[in-house]
């Protein structure tokens, strides 16, 4: 065997595909630099050849090295055996302590297995039998004379039951991005306040639920990142969005605390009428100045005792999320400050800093609990509106480098490398995210607890989760440390663990679960990820078979249909090309600008067709107009998808896009505020009046005795 493929076996073994199929259909090689960059990540030496035949001869050995697997994830009644090695000969005892803290013995099978010398001892394996436990986290005990080793054992359910509720019939949601959905209470952002006004006005018009952008924890003071998608945590909550008003305390400030919250109020309710881009900054800086006034108000002792509760429940989590926005406020970006000061939570120097910034430590976790009452606020108001799902909240596909989950989590995050998609239809050049991906053999030997933290999280105030890029839960493009997007691999995770405690933690908390699975995927992730109860996504324009629009009433039951995507623009401006234009005057397109759109226009007229074949009106003069965005929503609503996707920007007429990929300062990437097709500013306040909202409710409301 050449050194090659020695390394290419080695890659094998652990995880790394070393080949790929592409968007245009062709089998890719991964290079011989990506996959040793790659195991470096995963501390597994291959710079060598020499390297490389001793991490090969290692792999039989290394699961001999453990007592217990590092973890087990299975589903409720299946079958599963582990082994657990001890010294051959020594007696060794196994239990299951559950959840509820019953013990449970674990059955040893005859299954007879030669011992191995492993490191110079011999070792040998005995077979256990899973107990039949119920749905929840437990923990795996064996005991062998003085040693005992435990492991993470996480029963699953099968397949998610709120995808069963949601097929009985077709329901609609609202897609907005909240930041900028501004009402006149708004200080130039909207906010968790204007969440709850947005989803009564979607339940006056039969919607049944509102997917929001991410509103993931970004930095702790201003600069503010843009994008929802990059935040620096996902465990915790944007402070932007509070609605500092709504703050009890805040009706107790002192008269000249009081004057500047007024002052500032009305500041911004000027600002929210203006379609100008949105300037998060120094919204967050006025917010933060009033907040820091109102965290001095002294709380009564029912506020006091809840606050208290909530920094309980949230634990060692939430402390040193508090302690890295603490950091960051003094450190700022300065990495010399931060590899000498504070390099991981439990450095040693980390104490001190602790008590002596406990102050500001206390602002940031009380911050959190602010986040935390208006959100749930939120969702409470969307029920009692009549929203049956309720708020959908979007789970960004990962972190930032210099981020607190970065700090927090350690070396659960992979180093050296990022995470990001290989070449395809729409970024021939692949895409490089900036973060860092989950690394799959250490989420499964601390028992993928930070992944169901993440997940919690996202699900702990709504009605359903939207996971973007779901296929990251199979496998992961990987992009070394200065290397080309194009130049990275693919990584598989154990989907079935992942996409399992997703799964638990949605059922327990009785919510749906939608996977963005558009990309490049394998064909049996879709049915799979069908299977165990997780919708997945369909955009009318991706929906093809070949060059072909595909017929809507092929399209799959359980999903979440819409006409557009945040990722495009608006309709009316997709309609007219409008992305098109706006890539050549950025320099992103590959080809002239004519044959570009002479290409859109070919796909274009093929989904008008359709629509107007299904006795939809349509205007070829003017594609963009309402009449054909009402049609195209009436054709996907001849789907049988479960749930349908309206867009808040179509539903006020915005032509402008959210986002343009391939971009950062190039385009106001998520700094778009709501405006109407004549470019002036939308507020929630108007949209329950709105003529073209309620004819685009109409098109995707279902009749009253359809059903499934």
């Amino acid at each position: 065997m050449t050194s090659t493929e020695k390394l290419r076996e080695l890659a094998g073994h652990h995880g790394i595909s070393t080949t790929y199929v592409g968007w245009d259909g062709n089998e890719h090689d991964v290079s011989e630099q990506t996959l040793q960059r790659i195991l470096t990540a995963l501390e597994i030496p291959a710079g060598t050849p020499e390297e490389v035949a001793a991490s090969l001869a290692d792999v039989p050995d290394r699961p001999w090295r453990q007592m217990l697997p590092p973890s087990l994830v299975l589903t409720e009644n299946e079958e599963r055996t582990f082994p657990v090695h001890v010294p051959h000969g020594d007696p060794v005892s196994v239990w299951v302590v559950s959840e509820d803290g019953d013990e449970i013995e674990a059955e040893q099978l005859d299954i007879w297995v030669d011992p191995r010398v492993v490191d110079g001892r011999l070792v040998g394996r005995a077979t256990f039998a899973v107990p039949r436990l119920p749905l929840g986290w437990h923990t795996l005990h064996a005991r062998s004379n003085d040693v005992e080793g435990t492991a993470t054992l996480v029963v699953t359910p099968t397949r998610l039951t709120t995808a069963d509720r949601i097929l009985q019939r077709q329901r609609w949601g609202l897609a907005a991005q909240l930041y900028s959905v501004r009402s006149r209470r708004s200080w130039g952002i909207g906010d968790f306040a204007d969440l709850a006004d947005l989803a009564a006005v979607t339940a006056g018009y039969g919607g049944d639920f509102v997917l929001i952008n991410p509103v993931h924890a970004a930095e702790p003071v201003p600069p503010h990142e843009p994008s929802p998608y990059l935040p620096s945590s996902r465990r915790f909550v944007d402070p932007l969005y509070v609605r500092v008003e709504d703050v009890p305390e805040s009706a107790y400030l002192p008269r000249k605390q009081r004057t500047e919250l007024d002052e500032n109020a009305a500041r911004f309710t000027k600002v929210n009428k203006k379609a100008a881009q949105l300037d998060r900054d120094t919204t967050y800086r006025a917010k933060l100045g009033v907040l820091e006034q109102v965290y001095r108000v002294p709380r009564g002792p029912a506020r006091q005792a809840r606050f208290d509760a909530f920094c309980a429940e949230r634990g060692t989590a939430l402390d040193d999320f508090a302690l890295w926005c603490a950091l960051a406020e003094k450190f700022g970006s300065r990495r010399s400050q931060w590899r000498t000061h504070a390099p991981s939570p439990d450095h040693p120097g980390v104490e001190a800093l602790r008590e002596k910034l406990a102050g500001r430590i206390g602002f940031y976790r009380w911050l959190q609990w602010v986040c935390d009452e208006q959100l749930t606020s939120a969702q409470e108001s969307a029920h009692a509106a009549g929203l049956g799902i309720g708020i959908v909240h979007d789970l960004a596909v990962g972190v930032r480098r210099d981020g607190a989950d970065a700090w927090t989590l350690g070396d659960v995050l992979a180093s050296g490398v990022t995470g990001g998609a290989p070449a395809d239809d729409f970024n021939r050049n692949g895409q490089n995210w900036n973060q860092p991906p989950w690394r799959p053999d250490r989420l499964a030997e601390v028992g993928y607890r930070p992944y169901r933290d993440v997940v919690r999280s996202a699900l702990r105030h709504a009605g359903g989760v939207r996971v973007d890029h779901i296929l990251g839960l199979f496998r992961t493009w990987w992009v070394p440390e200065g290397f080309s997007p194009a130049d990275g691999a693919y990584v598989r995770s154990n989907h079935e663990a992942l996409i399992g405690i997703l799964a638990l933690e949605a059922q327990r908390a009785d919510a749906v679960v939608i996977g963005e699975d558009l990309g490049v995927f394998e064909e049996w992730v879709q049915e799979y990820l069908s299977r165990r109860g997780i919708a997945g996504t369909s955009i009318l324009w991706f929906e093809k078979d070949g060059d072909t629009p595909r017929a809507p009433e092929t399209y799959r039951r359980l999903c979440l249909t819409s006409v557009t995507t945040h990722d495009l623009p608006p309709t009316s401006g997709y309609l007219a090309a409008e992305h098109i234009t706006l890539r050549s005057a950025l320099g992103l397109l590959e080809r002239d600008l004519d044959t570009e759109l002479a290409g859109e226009a070919v796909a274009r007229d093929a989904v008008l067709r359709l629509a107007s074949e299904r006795g939809f009106q349509v205007s070829g003069d003017e594609p963009g107009d309402a009449v054909t965005v009402e049609s195209l929503h009436r054709l996907i609503a001849t789907s049988p998808s479960a749930l349908l996707g309206l867009s808040l920007a179509d539903a006020v007429g915005e032509r402008r896009s959210q986002n343009q990929p391939g971009t950062v300062d190039e385009y106001p990437n998520w700094r778009v505020p709501l405006a109407d097709e004549r470019g002036k500013a939308v507020l929630l306040d108007d949209l329950a009046d709105n003529k073209r909202f309620a004819t685009l409710a109409a098109a995707l409301s279902p009749p009253a005795e359809q059903s499934y």
